[in-house]
């Protein structure tokens, strides 16, 4: 480990807006939290949005930012990159974002059902070989739908068009409610958190001229999700 990640990591352990529980001592059991994140953390009733693989929690702070009616927890397992967001957050004194160092596949460890309102999901992971990990597949969406409210807002922004076609696959098989939908959308003169907010990787696509997709839609608790067909897109198969 660096000398520069040591110092992150140390810095840390004092942050407020940061919990950090070992993922030996979670699994089979919950944490404290679950349940009490607007009563013990936020000391209040809004909504709570996750930012699942938030790296340096750039939508984390900047939602908290520009919506401070809502409570925002960026989840990363990568301890050097959320450094950023929460020290960004204490230094402007935002007590509406925190962050989470643990994996997205034991959420429901930290969350109780119906305690979140919205999830946000930028520039993940594509999984090409690995479709059960891609965090718009159906054995994600399923741990989702044990923390959500119903009818529960995803926002998905990705600069992987498959991944972009392949929740889309997700969303027809089993009959969600999109909201929104685009292919490029910097080509379409969007004035919002959508285009306003960059993450770190995001500004590297676009340096590329790698095309940015995002979704948004309603994820019904209830429903018994399905796999959708496999289908090839540019070169690969789901």
């Amino acid at each position: 480990m660096s000398k520069n990640k040591q110092t992150k990591f140390k810095e840390m352990e004092s942050f407020p807006n940061v919990i950090q529980y070992p993922v030996k001592d979670i699994v089979g059991k919950d944490h404290p939290l679950k349940g009490y994140w607007n009563k013990k953390i936020f000391k209040n009733n809004n909504p709570i949005v996750l930012e699942l693989g938030c790296g340096k929690g750039e939508y984390s702070v900047g939602l908290a930012q520009r919506y401070p009616d809502k409570n925002y927890i960026g989840i990363d397992i990568k301890g050097a990159r959320i450094w950023k967001g929460a020290k960004y957050a204490i230094e402007k004194n935002l007590t509406n974002v925190c962050f989470l160092r643990t994996r997205v596949d034991i959420i429901r460890n930290f969350f109780a059902e119906n305690e979140v309102s919205e999830i946000w999901i930028p520039h993940p992971d594509p999984q090409k070989k690995k479709p059960n990990k891609r965090l718009t597949s159906v054995y994600f969406l399923t741990l989702y739908q044990e923390i959500v409210k119903d009818n529960a807002i995803i926002n998905l922004k990705t600069d992987s068009y498959n991944l972009y076609q392949y929740t889309l696959n997700v969303i027809e098989a089993n009959s969600l409610e999109i909201l929104e939908s685009y292919s490029d959308i910097y080509s379409e003169n969007l004035q919002n958190e959508i285009t306003q907010i960059k993450t770190f990787y995001e500004q590297m696509f676009l340096e590329t001229g790698v095309k940015i997709t995002f979704l948004k839609f309603r994820l019904n608790k209830n429903k018994k999700l399905i796999n959708p067909p496999k289908i090839e897109i540019k070169g690969y198969k789901y």
